[in-house]
């Protein structure tokens, strides 16, 4: 779901699918014996920062994957800007259907958003 203070923070809610939406979500998804092996591509967010990748689930046909992550980003020097992401990505081992993820039973779920000045991760103390 995007909102955006150009749009007058209506939400906006895109579902995608294909490799093309694997890249723009962030990640990648690879194949062995079966299994889906979901990676985190690096990104260019100022926090946090995350230059390698990493493995952040595998899932066996007919699981569901959820990824939670947020982002600050600053933009170039040349027209310096701030703006936050916080992304929710779902990802499914299933055949298509019409909504996978409407009454979803997670069977990965990472948890990665973090308070977005390095305190620690939100609704902890």
């Amino acid at each position: 779901m995007l909102r955006d203070e150009a749009a007058g923070y209506h939400p906006v809610e895109e579902v995608r699918e294909g490799e093309a939406a694997v890249r723009e979500a962030g990640l990648w998804i690879g194949w062995r014996d079966g299994v889906a092996l979901v990676d985190r591509l690096p990104g260019h967010a100022s926090f946090p920062v995350r230059r390698a990748g990493a493995r952040l689930f595998s899932l066996a046909p007919g699981q569901l994957g959820r990824w939670r992550a947020n982002f600050r980003f600053t933009g170039c020097q040349c027209s310096a800007r701030w703006w936050y992401e916080q992304w929710a990505v779902h990802v499914a081992h299933t055949p298509a259907h019409a909504d996978p993820f409407r009454d979803p039973r997670w069977s990965r779920d990472r948890d990665e958003r973090v308070h977005l000045y390095g305190s620690p991760r939100p609704g902890r103390r």
